[in-house]
């Protein structure tokens, strides 16, 4: 299975617009296929929205979108609300849920660490015995990596109520030894990024 990551940025001003755009059009396009969330950000980058649209594979997602545009249902109606477009084809973990419907609360966050080359496993297989206990916590809405777009990049998506709930588990987690996954030595981090999103109304992950 792979997860379709597209980031959007807007003018200023103009989510609401897009949230409203994309909310219509929505009901046409899950038809033929199920979106993951639909968030827009509130701490980092601003006037972004980030959307997933899960997958068996490149080749379903390529029919179901010229299938979405031969109809006429998809793409909603954007006017001049974007400045720039991004899109990650990601690969889950083994131990990794699928961006399963549900209610987790209304702060979700989005964070982006890119490693050296070749040092993803090493971080899959750090992460796979303490994800049990760290999910106890706090519920992990998704983990894996990229293999189309930016390289080299682990996305981990994790849900709370709100951001005094998020620094009581991280806490939590933390003074209890369940995190965050030793590194080893050789494996190197070279960026790291946080986004902290809120999701529309109409999103199955809300």
């Amino acid at each position: 299975m792979i997860f379709e990551m597209r980031t959007y940025l807007l003018r200023p001003g103009a989510v609401p617009l897009l949230e409203e755009a994309f909310g219509k059009a929505l009901p046409a396009r899950a038809k033929l296929s199920r979106l993951g969330g639909f968030w827009r950000t509130e701490v980092g980058t601003l006037n972004q929205v980030i959307h997933v649209w899960p997958y068996q594979d490149a080749g379903e997602r390529a029919r179901i979108r010229a299938d979405a545009v031969k109809r006429g249902i998809w793409p909603p109606n954007n006017g001049d609300t974007l400045v720039e477009q991004e899109t990650k084809i990601l690969h889950p973990a083994p131990f990794s849920p699928h961006f399963e419907p549900g209610e987790h609360g209304n702060l979700y966050e989005f964070r982006t660490y890119t490693f050296a080359p070749a040092a993803i496993p090493r971080v899959v297989e750090a992460w796979a015995p303490l994800v049990k206990a760290r999910t106890a916590v706090s519920p992990l809405i998704f983990a894996g990596y990229t293999d189309i777009g930016p390289l080299n990049q682990w996305v981990h998506v994790w849900a709370y109520k709100n951001m005094a709930d998020r620094e009581a588990r991280r806490a939590h987690a933390m003074k209890s030894g369940q995190w965050p996954p030793p590194r080893p030595v050789d494996v190197v981090v070279l960026r790291q990024e946080s986004i902290f999103a809120v999701p529309a109304g109409f999103s199955p992950l809300r």
